[in-house]
């Protein structure tokens, strides 16, 4: 199933989309694409059609689209989980470069999830002799900590010491080009 079909299986799943012009606006794709998509699903048997009356009908998924669904959101569920290991692994790193030449004051640059990430690292792998500010704009006075930037477009001055997360988790080439085999699996 790919990813243009899962989605169709899920709007009729959830019983989004009474008719393919419904389900044509759902997924954002003309009318005869979204026709071409459910005569596939019908063909492998994960959707089927129940007539309601002369014009209208009613598409439904079947137990073997209900057990695709589930099975795909279940490898998508792994793949995630997977990439934030990774990325917390990655993260983890980072940091410790910092951490073991005596830096225990670090500055989050950034709101994001991947500050939050950061946090929730250090505070699963360090002991509690360090401190974490979040700020949304660079610090005039650092005190001698550490700049972690998560955010895009940051411009730091060349005496600030920093770690420029965004960038440094784009170079790594595990993250950037894993594949997770049926059983979840990293393979690089």
């Amino acid at each position: 199933m790919d990813e243009r079909e899962f989605e169709l299986v899920n709007i009729i799943g959830a019983q989004l989309g009474s008719n393919q012009r419904d389900l044509s606006r759902h997924m954002e794709l003309s009318l005869g694409m979204t026709n071409m998509l459910i005569r596939r699903l019908l063909s492998k048997g994960y959707i089927r059609i129940k007539q309601l009356n002369k014009k209208k009908v009613e598409y439904i998924l079947t137990p073997k689209g209900f057990t695709e669904k589930m099975r795909k959101s279940v490898k998508y569920t792994l793949k995630t989980i997977n990439s934030i290991t990774l990325v917390k692994n990655k993260l983890l790193s980072l940091v410790k470069v910092v951490y073991d030449s005596g830096i225990r004051k670090f500055y989050v640059l950034g709101g994001s999830d991947l500050a939050g990430l950061i946090e929730m690292t250090m505070q699963e792998n360090f002991s509690h002799d360090f401190e974490l500010i979040r700020v949304n704009d660079l610090p005039a006075n650092l005190n001698g900590g550490v700049v972690l930037i998560c955010r895009e477009k940051v411009v730091v001055p060349e005496s600030v010491r920093s770690v420029n997360v965004i960038e440094e988790l784009a170079k790594d080439e595990a993250l950037m080009g894993h594949n997770l085999d049926e059983e979840g699996v990293v393979h690089a």
